[in-house]
């Protein structure tokens, strides 16, 4: 009796780098393009380097495949062997790496013929927050004449290309994040927060939502909020901070609120999954980053009717209109900070107005539809270009 085989999948297949597939912003971006990428036009496979969390759970496509290398500290040049023989199975047609801790995987993707080795950057890390880290920029030279071509998810992060490291213009893709505007949607009123001890029809409430590291410095909104407080008495009884998400800051930040004896003001809950329901508790969203690419939490505040507060780092100000639909400070300014917070929750008409602003903002230049057609546009622009790589890929 013959033995029967499933049809064989025809689709090409793109392979998603990076260091750790877990929550943030780059990896919520890989799973809203997986997850809205036409399924007849390409398979998915995604490849951590150290840990998949089950942040996995996310993709709702039933038939990606997910690969926890479990890379420890340094280069990982002894995993090359076992990334070539990983491509040689799966037969990517497309590697698609992002930012410079899985740079690394283009050469073991040329080693194996991957015909398209695509490159993003999302952002910058505490070690390199504005772009002079020459160590980082000598590696990413290094690695350049392996990769096919970028993408720059910000002005900035494309003029880093251009100018630090040498990328030619026509080398270079600028794709801005997209946002679900279903998901993440405004409503006539802030709802109660599960779990929240404040009332956002008595308390105006202020906040963030991420990793509690130090390049997302979340311990100047703290310091911020507090001297608001300090200058405003009267915000006493109805400005509330939240500070959403886990990590080496939220003690330090706890610290801080406890030293001050504003705690019982603010709430720190740890991480969440219902972020889209924690926005729409909000009265105002703050990012208070020393470097970024572009916020997808900023996008997704926006979407939510959110005035945003954010430093001017980064894509920050491609995104948020200052004054329009919200304010730019410098990064790391808590005096600035302290003044905007205030300024907006004194005057809450011109804070919703400013939301409703970046509501419009969003609909209009960051929906997920445009993100995803301008990647499948990328793809297949360089797909094309590869066919005669291709024969018996």
């Amino acid at each position: 009796m013959a033995t029967e085989h499933p049809p064989r999948d025809d689709r090409p297949l793109v392979m998603h780098v990076m260091h750790r597939f877990d929550t943030g912003g780059l990896e919520n971006g890989i799973v809203n393009l997986i997850n809205h990428l036409p399924a007849e036009a390409y398979r998915h496979a995604v490849v951590a380097l150290t840990e998949v969390t089950d942040f996995r759970q996310r993709i709702r496509k039933n038939d990606v495949e997910f690969i926890a290398l479990h890379k420890g500290p340094g280069h990982g040049v002894w995993l090359y062997p076992r990334l070539f023989a990983l491509m040689r199975r799966l037969r990517p047609v497309i590697v698609h790496t992002r930012n410079l801790a899985a740079l690394e995987v283009v050469v073991p993707a040329w080693l194996a013929g991957v015909p398209v080795r695509l490159h993003g950057e999302h952002g910058r890390d505490v070690g390199d927050l504005d772009g002079r880290n020459r160590k980082y920029q000598w590696l990413r030279r290094l690695y350049r004449p392996f990769v096919t071509h970028y993408v720059a998810l910000s002005r900035d992060l494309a003029g880093y290309l251009a100018e630090r490291i040498g990328v030619a213009a026509h080398k270079v893709t600028q794709i801005y994040n997209g946002v679900d505007t279903t998901r993440f949607r405004p409503q006539a009123a802030p709802a109660l927060i599960a779990g929240c001890p404040f009332d956002p029809a008595q308390h105006w409430l202020l906040g963030t939502v991420g990793r509690m590291q130090a390049v997302k410095n979340q311990v100047s909104l703290a310091q911020a909020f507090i001297r608001a407080l300090a200058s405003n008495p009267a915000l006493r009884e109805r400005l509330r901070l939240v500070l959403v998400g886990d990590g080496p800051l939220r003690a330090q930040c706890l610290a801080v609120l406890q030293a001050a004896g504003v705690a019982d003001l603010a709430w720190l809950p740890g991480e969440r999954s219902d972020v889209a329901e924690l926005m729409r508790g909000l009265h105002c969203f703050v990012l208070p980053s020393l470097a970024e690419g572009i916020s997808n939490t900023i996008l997704e505040a926006m979407a939510s009717g959110l005035p945003v507060i954010a430093t001017d780092v980064g894509g920050n100000a491609d995104l948020v209109a200052h004054g329009k639909t919200g304010i730019v400070v410098p990064a790391a300014d808590v005096a600035a900070m302290a003044d905007a917070l205030a300024s907006l929750a004194l005057a809450p008409e011109r804070a919703a107005a400013m939301g409703a602003a970046g509501r419009t903002a969003v609909e209009a230049r960051f929906s997920l539809s445009a993100m995803v057609a301008a990647y499948r546009n990328l793809y297949d622009e360089n797909l094309a270009r590869a066919r005669p790589q291709l024969q018996g890929v």
